[in-house]
């Protein structure tokens, strides 16, 4: 309220507006606030300018037998594509090579890294045990040609 100096002739108390900066940001608050949220909800109708549809960030190479069961036969598979003198990827890697104790998946990855995921492993009674012991004192008498601690297709 503003108390004109004409109060006094017409006995009444004039209201003057006076728009102050603080109300006018809290009045453009305001209507900035209700247009956000009308347009939070509204569907979009097409991609928006400057976002990403989609992206490699997350993006992983996956083994031949990611998501499939685990067993012998796979890692056999594997091992027989096994390149060691090629980089190692997700599908050139030895899958009997262990890392602190653990065994790759099957992309290739330890446990702890990114995008490793626990394999489907197969069922195994004391047979396939004692097959698997022979199979890998075999691979271990008989090496891939090019397979030394440390070359490009080793994790070690």
């Amino acid at each position: 309220f503003f108390f004109s100096p004409f109060a006094s002739v017409c006995n009444c108390v004039h209201i003057i507006y006076k728009p102050t900066t603080k109300i006018m940001f809290k009045s453009v608050a305001v209507i900035l606030s209700v247009v956000a949220s009308a347009t939070a909800f509204a569907p979009v109708s097409g991609p928006r300018f400057g976002t990403i549809t989609s992206t490699t960030l997350f993006a992983a190479d996956w083994g031949k037998f990611n998501g499939e069961v685990w067993d012998q036969a796979a890692k056999n598979d594997v091992y027989g594509t096994w390149d060691p003198n090629s980089p190692r990827t997700a599908l050139n890697f030895n899958p009997f090579e262990t890392w602190d104790g653990n065994s790759p998946d099957a992309s290739g990855r330890y446990p702890g890294e990114p995008f490793y995921k626990d394999p489907v492993r197969g069922d195994v009674n004391w047979e396939v045990m004692m097959m698997e012991k022979s199979q890998a004192e075999e691979r271990a008498a008989n090496p891939k040609p090019g397979f030394v601690p440390g070359c490009p297709g080793c994790r070690n």
